[in-house]
């Protein structure tokens, strides 16, 4: 990415920027807006991030964001990291330090990069690992965050450990736990987050593993028919990526162990192990162009895969509890500034969608198609 590099007040400071817009039609269900019946361009990402060099071992860096997605995002501008990082220790064999503020979270291989569209693998991440519907949960906390790097003949291996408040102030953290139309509010206990990446052959492959506990605590609010419930979602997650001359693959898998309680008798309670993954394969078919293909597949509960047990209990349609993706995508960097891409999905599920989206269950079809385009501008 090019940058705009200038001096200020004696440091380093450069300035990024991007923006996109998409365009989404579904044949059934809706996603990112009303795009089962009409074309949907509710979904667009505008950044702008800086960082400034104040000295050798210290910098600032900021990002704002305003993002439009459905009914789930409304595109106001906020902040989506600020930080000040510290590297204590540097040297040839490698080095450390410590991260104050808006922390991106450590979450797989992309989500600290996942809001610029040229850092995607494709227009939407695999849903199974990077939800949408959640995303406010994972996508930064405020608090603090060691790491290290070592470098070395056999590779690089970097490690960080963070300890932050999770982004739990907005309607669509909530919306995406206990539904719809509830008064009550949600909160969170500080959040530890860990995570481990190898790199070897120059970085030819990667080998990664993090892991993340939420612990989350609902208030019910005035006349409200849920009790004073909990979340306990710790999800660990295997990463592996493969580089070739023209052609990449990435797999990643999640396990996730989700605990449910004391939300009364109008609300599903236990505790479970969802089960998530996907294979993805790009390949250069030229220097500008890059065509992908993934097969991705999400489960609640692995011991109830179909959502047959989930459906005796709440008389909702089983296939709210998975989702199992195939994905066709093409890239076209026209520039190096300007990129424009195409996929196509076809999705036996919904346990990815929105509710904001597809507020009516009823209304909800198991099997699905979703088409989208993208044009994606930096600076």
């Amino acid at each position: 990415m090019s940058a705009r590099a200038f001096d200020l007040l004696g440091g380093d400071v450069q300035l990024h920027g991007f923006a996109s817009m998409a365009l989404v039609n579904t044949s059934d269900n809706n996603f990112f807006g009303r795009s089962d019946d009409q074309i949907s361009n509710d979904f667009s990402e505008v950044g702008v991030n800086a960082s400034w060099r104040l000295t050798p071992i210290v910098q600032l860096s900021a990002e704002l964001l305003s993002r439009r997605a459905g009914n789930t995002d409304d595109g106001g501008v906020r902040l989506d990291y600020g930080l000040l990082d510290w590297t204590a220790l540097s040297s040839e064999e490698g080095r450390g330090g410590l991260r104050v503020g808006r922390i991106k979270t450590a979450y797989g291989l992309y989500n600290t990069t996942r809001d610029v569209p040229f850092t995607r693998p494709s227009i939407i991440l695999p849903q199974s690992i990077y939800f949408e519907r959640t995303r406010n949960l994972t996508v930064s906390a405020d608090g603090a965050e060691l790491y290290i790097e070592r470098y070395g003949e056999a590779g690089t291996l970097s490690a960080s450990f963070a300890y932050g408040q999770p982004q739990t102030d907005t309607d669509a953290a909530k919306i995406a736990l206990v539904g719809l139309h509830r008064p009550g509010s949600l909160d969170s206990k500080m959040a530890p987050d860990f995570q481990v990446i190898y790199e070897g052959s120059g970085g030819r492959y990667r080998l990664g593993f993090t892991a993340l506990r939420l612990d989350l605590k609902y208030q019910p609010g005035y006349g409200d028919i849920l009790q004073a419930g909990r979340f306990k979602l710790t999800p660990l997650i295997f990463s592996a990526q493969y580089h070739a001359e023209n052609w990449s693959l990435t797999s990643e898998y999640a396990r996730r162990r989700t605990s449910v309680e004391d939300f009364g008798p109008y609300f599903y309670n236990g505790t479970f192990n969802g089960q998530s993954y996907y294979v993805q394969g790009t390949y250069r078919l030229a220097p500008q162009w890059e065509a992908l293909l993934r097969y991705d597949a999400y489960y609640a509960d692995q011991n109830d895969r179909d959502g047959k047990k989930f459906a005796a209990a709440t008389h909702l349609p089983g296939f709210t509890r998975f989702a199992k993706d195939w994905t066709v995508g093409l890239r076209f960097d026209v520039t190096p500034q300007f990129m424009l891409r195409v996929e196509t999905h076809r999705v036996d599920g919904t346990g990815f969608l929105a509710t904001q989206d597809n507020p009516r269950t009823q209304d909800l079809r198991r099997y699905w198609d979703n088409f989208m385009l993208q044009a994606s501008f930096r600076f």
